[in-house]
This record gives C-alpha cells, sequence and structure tokens, in this order.
C-alpha cells in the first residue's frame, strides 16, 4: 500500500495514541502502584491525542504526577496534530522540508498555501506558546490562592493548555463546578476555549490589525472570507447558545436554581462557549433538561473552526450550508457570502462532510445503543456526539458503558479527529483524475 499524506496523517495520529497509552499504564503512570488498566489507558491516550476530553476515571486522582504530565503532552500534541509537532522537530533537527512534507501540512492545516511551511509551523508554535503562557499567568492569580504556589502553578500550566487546545481536561473531580461563580475563571478559560478553538489563520489576522492599530497605521485592513465567516458564526452561536441554555435552565433547581442572576448569565454563556469542542462544565450536564441536551448536542456537532484545535463539522460548513440553502430558495445560481462567490469545490466538500459525519454519529450510536441497552438514547447520542466532536462533554454514562461501547466511542473519538474524509482518502487513496466525462440528466430532488 502506497503510504499517501492522508495515510501518513492517520497512520501519525495513531502512533500518537499507542505511545501515549503504552505510557499511562506504566506503574509509575498511576496512584494504586502495579500496571495500568489497558482499556483505561487507551480510552485516556485517545481522548487525549484527539483533544476530546471524555474520561472513564477521574484524571487528577487515578493518575500519578508522571500521568498527568504525559496526558498534558499528549494534549499538546493533538492539538498542534501530527504534521505540525512532526515538522517541528524535523526543523529542531535541522532537516529540510520536501514537497511531500508541505503538501502534508497543507492537508492537515486545510491550508491553501504550499510555500514557507516550515516558517509557518514555527509561527503556529511559537503563538500557541505565547497563548498559553498569557493563559498560566491569567490562572496562577486565583489557583495559587487556593493551592499555594507549586499545586497552583500545575494546575494553572495544565487547565491552560487544555483549554487552549480545546480537550477539557481537568485535575478537579468536578471539572469546574466549584469555579462556577468565578468570573475570573470562567472568562480566561472561555477566552482560552474560543482563541484556541477559531483558528491559526484567523488568530493572525486578528493580531496583523491589532497591530498596526497600535502603531497608528489607519490604512484600511481586509480581512479574508475565511476570518468573515468564521468570527461571524462564532459569535451568533455563542449569543444563541447562551440565551437558550439561559433560556431554558432558568427554573432548574439541579443546575441554575438558586444563583443570582448574574452567576445563571455566567453559566449558560460558559456552556455555550464549551459546547463548542472544550469539555469542561460549570454545572451538572446530566442534570440538564432534554432541550438543553439536544441544544448542545446541535452546537457540538458544528463544533470549531477549520485549522484550529477543536473538532465538529466546522463554523464555516454550517456557513456554506446555509448560504446554499439561501441560494436555493432565491433561484440563484452562484453561492454567495460577503459579496464573495464561494468556489462549488467547497459546497460539495462541505457537504461530503455533513454527510460523512452524521452517518459516522450515526453508526457510533446504533452500536452504543446496542451493547448498552440499559443506557438512555438521549445521554448515548450525547456521548457520541461529544466524541466525534472531540468535546468531552458527557451526561456521566462514560465509565459505565460496556467494553465494546468503549471502543466504539475510541473510534469515534479518532474518526472524529483525523476527519471524516481523510479517514476515507486514506482508506481508498487519493482519487484518481479521469478525462471521461458522462452526460447530464434531470432529477427529481426535494
Amino acid at each position: 500500500m502506497r503510504m499517501t499524506v492522508s495515510r501518513t496523517i492517520c497512520l501519525g495520529f495513531l502512533v500518537f495514541i499507542s505511545a501515549g497509552a503504552l505510557l499511562l499504564m506504566l506503574p509509575f503512570s498511576v496512584t494504586g502502584g502495579g500496571w495500568g488498566n489497558p482499556l483505561v489507558a487507551l480510552y485516556t491516550s485517545t481522548s487525549a491525542v484527539c483533544v476530546t476530553g471524555l474520561i472513564v476515571v477521574d484524571t487528577g486522582t487515578y493518575f500519578s504526577t508522571f500521568g498527568q504530565v504525559v496526558i498534558l503532552a499528549l494534549i499538546q500534541m493533538g492539538g498542534l496534530g501530527y504534521m505540525t509537532a512532526n515538522t517541528f522537530l524535523m526543523l529542531l533537527l535541522g532537516r529540510r522540508l520536501k514537497l511531500r512534507d508541505r503538501l502534508a501540512i497543507q492537508q492537515s492545516l486545510d491550508s491553501s498555501e504550499l510555500a514557507g511551511g516550515g516558517s509557518l509551523i514555527v509561527s503556529i508554535i511559537s503563538t500557541t506558546l505565547a497563548i498559553e503562557i498569557a493563559g498560566i499567568l491569567a490562572l496562577f492569580l486565583v489557583f495559587s490562592r487556593d493551592f499555594g504556589l507549586g499545586r497552583g502553578l500545575w494546575l494553572s500550566l495544565f487547565h491552560s493548555v487544555s483549554a487552549f487546545n480545546n480537550a477539557g481536561f481537568s485535575l478537579f473531580p468536578d471539572s469546574l463546578v466549584s469555579y462556577a461563580f468565578n468570573p475570573w475563571i470562567n472568562l480566561v478559560i472561555s477566552a482560552l476555549i474560543i482563541v484556541g478553538g477559531i483558528g491559526y489563520q484567523v488568530i493572525m489576522e486578528a493580531f496583523l490589525w491589532l497591530r498596526n492599530r497600535l502603531r497608528g497605521n489607519r490604512c484600511h485592513t481586509t480581512f479574508s472570507l475565511n476570518f468573515k465567516i468564521v468570527i461571524s458564526t462564532t459569535i451568533v452561536l455563542l449569543i444563541l447558545g447562551t440565551i437558550a441554555f439561559f433560556a431554558i435552565e432558568l427554573n432548574n433547581p439541579d443546575t441554575f436554581g438558586g444563583a443570582t442572576p448574574f452567576n445563571k448569565f455566567l453559566m449558560a454563556s460558559f456552556q455555550s462557549v464549551v459546547a463548542r469542542t472544550a469539555g469542561f462544565n460549570s454545572i451538572d450536564i446530566g442534570a440538564m433538561g432534554n432541550a438543553s441536551l439536544f441544544i448542545m448536542i446541535a452546537l457540538m456537532f458544528i463544533g470549531a473552526s477549520p485549522g484550529s484545535t477543536g473538532g465538529g463539522i466546522k463554523t464555516t460548513t454550517i456557513h456554506i450550508l446555509l448560504a446554499t440553502t439561501r441560494m436555493v430558495l432565491r433561484g440563484q445560481e452562484e453561492v454567495l457570502s460577503f459579496r464573495r462567490q464561494i468556489p462549488p469545490s467547497r459546497v460539495l466538500k462541505a457537504i461530503a462532510v455533513v454527510v460523512g459525519s452524521g452517518l459516522l454519529v450515526v453508526a457510533s450510536t446504533m452500536l452504543v445503543s446496542i451493547s448498552n441497552p440499559s443506557q438512555g438514547f438521549i445521554d448515548i447520542l450525547f456521548e457520541a456526539v461529544s466524541a466525534f466532536a472531540t468535546v468531552g462533554l458527557s451526561t456521566g454514562i462514560s465509565a459505565d458503558l460496556s467494553d465494546l461501547g468503549k471502543y466504539v466511542i475510541i473510534a469515534t473519538m479518532y474518526l472524529g479527529r483525523v476527519g471524516i474524509l481523510l479517514f476515507m482518502a486514506a482508506l481508498f487513496g487519493d482519487p484518481k483524475p479521469t478525462a471521461i466525462q458522462y452526460p447530464e440528466e434531470e432529477l427529481l430532488v426535494g
């Protein structure tokens, strides 16, 4: 079998997952002594590399400090992506990038740029470290006060990396429930999640615009179509999610009940942010109503943005589908957005992503339901979508799933991280061009 770019990326993630599972099984990776449970190690490693956050054991108590360091390293490598991490190591070793390496970078980052692969990777690494360090310093203000300098620094480091990479791993047994009413923690974690979820290209465009403004350069800045779609769609989804959670859970005694209006808004906005592929929670997800769970499933399925650390079908995909629907309803033949025409190839790719992702979620939900008949359907669907979109939120059934159910969730997390289209390309090989053109024929639709 020829090792194509897509196969290299898929295999690279499997290597990371396998290495992480072996490390997490070591006796000094768990607190109880002795070798760790292989399934727990594989589940946790997959969740970390795929920056998901679904867990079957409590990370802060089951794993030792060494095990937590391994998980943190896996989150960082998984967030950067296999090709980014591998290329950075190549650059450190002084190797020059070949055309194949540049193609792999282009495909893994979903970028149209082929030149400057090395400088792009260095820029991504530098930006990532700068944002994570800022997050560490911000979180340290609270965690150092509550846990002391040493423990506070470790908690700040772990949660900053986990939040920026949209992983959702926490060292607290209740995630961030104990900080549900802390505006600073909510603000910092939310900011890290949002920045990590909008994608590197959007971050750099915003940085260049801000730098020009600070330098007094008032020249007109033309943002890319990707920037406009990502920012506008992200803002709309965050606002709609906040309003929906606030309205539905307003009088739920198990979630928002008893809290002040400000704290209710704080919890609603935080859950709207984390539903976009970061599995932290400040309330009991299992206590939310079915309407809230269904809205969260929709937000999780959409996910973050291209080129980011998050998963899902991506904000640009849902925007293209809505723009296409609007075009059809108006009887137009061109898909337009912000006075720009979207190429037909992107429209077809968006459709393929949604169909493939939907089929994956259906298959995962069906298999988990068959192997766990005692679990509720909405809980299983929630778990499957959370795994596919690499979110990490759960209604609390993760640890209670059967072994077969856990293996299905592991596979779903992996496929959700590498991307269903990339995996299919790796499985069947890259499409071959053909000179044959078949005649068109009308077909009834709808």
